[in-house]
């Protein structure tokens, strides 16, 4: 039978934390106890032949060149030509509705009095213009502009 003090530490522990039933050490160090990873680690070791304690090794890290594999030329004549075909016409319409939609847009905010028919068809106009360059835009694979991935340089 546990003397007093043995029963008030197991009643003391039983309120405070881990149950007893639950603690393998049953309030002893773990000293005897056998550390499954310390096995793993030492078993790793000897089969590598590095058995010993963990020291740190020196290693220089070579850095991968992160340069672009793709060079715009913007200099190649044949990129910048004129356009020769209808999409590429429709194209150059499309920009050319946007920035007059821009400059239509400072008009109108600089005016003293905004017409509501005035504010519209700016609006509209710059709309046409957006919305026309996405049946106008050619193959993502001719974009200079892209690399590889498809990714803008």
């Amino acid at each position: 039978m546990p003397n007093r003090a043995e029963r008030r530490a197991k009643a003391k522990a039983d309120r405070r934390g881990v149950p007893s039933q639950y603690d393998q050490t049953r309030g002893r160090g773990r000293a005897g106890m056998i550390d499954e990873y310390q096995l793993q680690e030492k078993s790793r070791r000897l089969q590598e032949g590095t058995d010993g304690p963990w020291k740190p090794t020196a290693h220089t890290i070579t850095e991968q060149e992160s340069l672009l594999t793709t060079n715009p030329d913007y200099t190649n004549p044949k990129m910048f030509k004129a356009p020769h075909s209808v999409r590429q016409w429709f194209r150059v319409v499309s920009w050319v509705l946007i920035a007059l939609s821009i400059i239509g847009f400072f008009v109108v905010m600089w005016l003293p009095s905004h017409p509501m028919w005035l504010i519209a068809t700016v609006s509209g106009v710059f709309i046409v213009g957006v919305l026309s360059l996405f049946f106008t835009a050619g193959n993502y694979k001719h974009n200079p502009n892209l690399d590889e991935n498809g990714t803008a340089v």
